[in-house]
This record gives C-alpha cells, structure tokens and sequence, in this order.
C-alpha cells in the first residue's frame, strides 16, 4: 500500500514511517521544505507546509497514486503562520477533502489524547477530528496519551528525560502526583500498521494507551533508573509556581515548555478504564508496558549525554547573546583615550581603531540580539562563530602580547570558540 505521511519527520511521525516500512509498505514522506531527504533519504518525500496549503487544491497534485493518507502534523505552541486553526483544522480538512475528491478511501488523524478544557492544542486537535468525521471516508482517530521512546526522544519526552536527569531534586509540579498513561512511539507505529491491515475498523476514535497508568513522578523516577543515575528526592514545586515557569517557556517561544504541556500534565493524560481493552479488541495490539520497553532497549553514553545537555544548552545559547551584547555596549562606550591607550604599539592608529571597535560593537549587539531571539539559529551562531574567529587571529597577530595579557583575554575566546562549536552541532532548526 502506497501511504501518505504528513509530519513524516516528527518523533510519532518518523517511528509510525518506519513501522510502515517495516511491514512492506511504500511510503510518501510530506514534510517542511527544508527538511526533504533529512531523515529518511531511501524514501520519496515531498514539500509541503501546514500553515499555508489551506486549499483542497493545495493537496490534489500530492495524492496521486495515493491509497491511504495518515496525518501526524502537531505543534504545541503558535508561532507566526503555525497557528492551530491552521495546523490542526484548516489544513488536515483541506487535506482530507481533497482524499475525497480522489478517490483516497483510507484516513488517519494521529490527533491527542485529553479534554478540549486541557488547552488550545487538545481543542483544536479534537475539532480537526471532528472535521474529518464528518466526511464521507474511511477515517480512523488515534489519540496517543504520552509518547516516549528508549531509542530517543523529541519535544516533550526530551524534556521530561533531562527533568529526570536533574541532580539532587526533581521539581515537580504539586509533588508529581498527576497521572499519565504512557505509550511507546514504536507501538503508536504498530497500531497505524494495525489499522491499514483491518480496514473494518473505521469511523472509530480510538485511546492509544499503555498498559498501566502511573504518577508523573513514578514515570521519571523509572526513566532515572535507567538512564543510571542515583536516587533523588522530589520536590513540589506549587503550582502557581509551575504556571509562571510555564508562562515564561511560552514566552520564549521555543521548546516543549510551555502552558499546552503543564495544562495536561496537571489534570492527568490517562485513558477510559477499557482502553486497554478495547485497543486489543479493535486493532489486535497489546502495548507494552513501560518497564518492558525500557528493558528491551537498555540506556547508552549518549541518551545520558543528551539528558544533561538538554537544559544547559538553552543556558549556554544566553549566557554567550548576553556576552556579546555586553561586548557590543562595552565597545561603544570606550572613549577615543581609551581606545588610542589600547591601540599603542599596534599597527593600527588609534581613530582606526576606535571606527573598528565602533563597527565590530554595532556587528556584536546585533548578533547578540539575533542569537537570543532565535532568529535563524544556524546563521547567526555561525556568523559569531566567524567572527570570533577573526577577533581572535587578528588581535593576536597585531597585538601578540594580548595572548599573555593579564587575565588571558585571548586565551578566554578559546573555550569560547569550543562552545560555539557545541551549539551549531546541536542546534536543529532549519
């Protein structure tokens, strides 16, 4: 069977593509233009953009050949165009419309798990399921509680690894005691397979659940153990507490951290008493439960590097924006004295010193605004990298004793460089 994944490269996306893949289907990849061939270059993928392919017209040319079509697109916060109403509602139905008008029988919305009172994002999920309800398909809705995998991990199962990485403490809203029903990203891909092979099952919305459900704080301690580390105490952190930590991740802009996950993380994210049951019944799967999902895949160096790192990179990508503001504030306030007092025994005068500091400070406050913005991460941190490369090479070869000056100005950039370096390697926005 030829399918369509929209959202292809996402965490569920990527692992319900290779469980098709895995049992014998051909898969059509539709994701972000930049990011065609990123992931799964064996495989045909496609551009497309769900905040803007809001037309049934948009998706016609996309479906040819198509026989089934499995939307996995999902974002957690708004951002620009990616708007829920666009990325959850208008194009999913512009999509399935146009199934529709194909002939494409077979649809399936990988939607979530919640009550529409949890957020904008669990609403306008559970309308964009009841939009493509109301269509004259064969539509089948999956609503996966949390998702985590022991072969890696994106977005908020990211978080919560680092969260139970912390040393000394886990900060947990009101102690942790909110109940979730997690779920393998491998058994999410399994139940998709499931469906294409059982084509009775439709018109259905079903719980995609795990096995048990458990406290938030029993979910990271048994993620503690096996990442390796040692016991922890918890602490509660009051929720009105977690709401402003909240508030300021959603103000960032950036990352899982925000009100769309603190929402449902504070009132549980569990199934019906039967779902368990009834996924069994429906699409013959038994997930497994998540003791058995972490001992089939034990821990390696790298998922206990990632979990240290996923908190002190942001920390990192501040710290070195408000270092090159502060470089940028400190070059346009230094007198043309001071300037012509540094300068001495260069080969540079002193008023073409003072015009070079002036420009490079202009070039570092700009930079440093750009990098704590976020805006186009890979070019910016770049463009600091370069430039602190040729700060220091220049400096050092026409003031060869600021290498041994007082304080080790020079020698500081090193380590400087090393951590640019860090944050261009594991930064993933295109």
């Amino acid at each position: 069977m030829r399918v369509l994944v929209t959202g292809a490269y996402g965490f569920i996306g990527a692992h319900i593509v290779a469980a098709l893949t895995a049992g014998g289907h051909e898969v059509v990849c539709a994701v972000r233009g930049a990011r065609v061939d990123t992931r799964f270059p064996g495989l045909r993928a496609i551009a497309c953009d769900m905040a803007r392919d809001l037309r049934c017209e948009d998706w016609l040319p996309r479906l040819d050949g198509i026989d089934t079509v499995v939307n996995c697109v999902g974002i957690l916060r708004e951002r620009g165009a990616d708007t829920y109403a666009a990325v959850h509602e208008q194009a999913p139905l512009a999509l399935f419309q146009a199934c529709v008008r194909r002939g494409v029988r077979r649809a399936i919305q990988i939607s979530a798990l919640g009550d529409p009172a949890d957020g904008d994002f669990v609403a306008s999920k559970h309308r964009g399921d009841a939009a493509l309800a109301a269509l004259k398909l064969d539509w089948l809705v999956l609503r996966p509680s949390l998702v985590y995998s022991a072969r890696g991990s994106y977005g908020g199962s990211s978080l919560l690894r680092a969260l139970a990485a912390l040393p000394g403490a886990l900060p947990l809203p009101a102690g942790g005691t909110q109940r979730v029903q997690p779920i393998a990203a491998e058994d999410v891909g399994v139940a998709v397979v499931a469906a294409l092979a059982r084509p009775d099952v439709a018109h259905r919305i079903i719980e995609l659940v795990g096995p048990e459900a458990m406290p938030l704080r029993d979910y990271l301690l048994a993620w503690r153990r096996w990442l390796g580390f040692g016991r922890v105490r918890i602490l509660s952190v009051p929720l009105p507490l977690a709401r402003g930590v909240a508030a300021l991740g959603e103000w960032l802009g950036h990352g899982p951290l925000g009100r769309t996950m603190l929402r449902m993380l504070e009132r549980g994210n569990v199934g019906a008493a039967d779902a368990v049951t009834r996924l069994r019944d429906t699409l013959g799967l038994s997930p497994r439960s998540l003791q058995r999902a972490l001992n089939e895949a034990p821990s390696q160096v790298q998922d206990r590097w990632h979990a240290r790192l996923y908190c002190w990179l942001p920390l990192l990508r501040v710290l070195l924006a408000l270092l090159w503001l502060g470089s940028g504030v400190v070059g346009w306030t230094t007198s043309a004295h001071e300037m012509q007092a540094l300068a001495a025994g260069s080969p540079l005068g002193g008023e073409a010193a003072l015009w070079l500091t002036r420009l490079t400070a202009s070039v570092d406050l700009s930079l440093g605004a750009l990098c704590l913005l976020r805006w186009r991460p890979r070019p910016v941190l770049g463009a600091m990298l370069a430039m602190l490369l040729g700060y220091t090479l220049g400096v050092g070869l026409l003031w060869p004793a600021q290498w041994l000056a007082p304080f080790g100005g020079l020698l500081k950039n090193l380590p400087l460089i090393a951590a640019l370096a860090i944050l261009l390697a594991t930064d993933e926005r295109r």
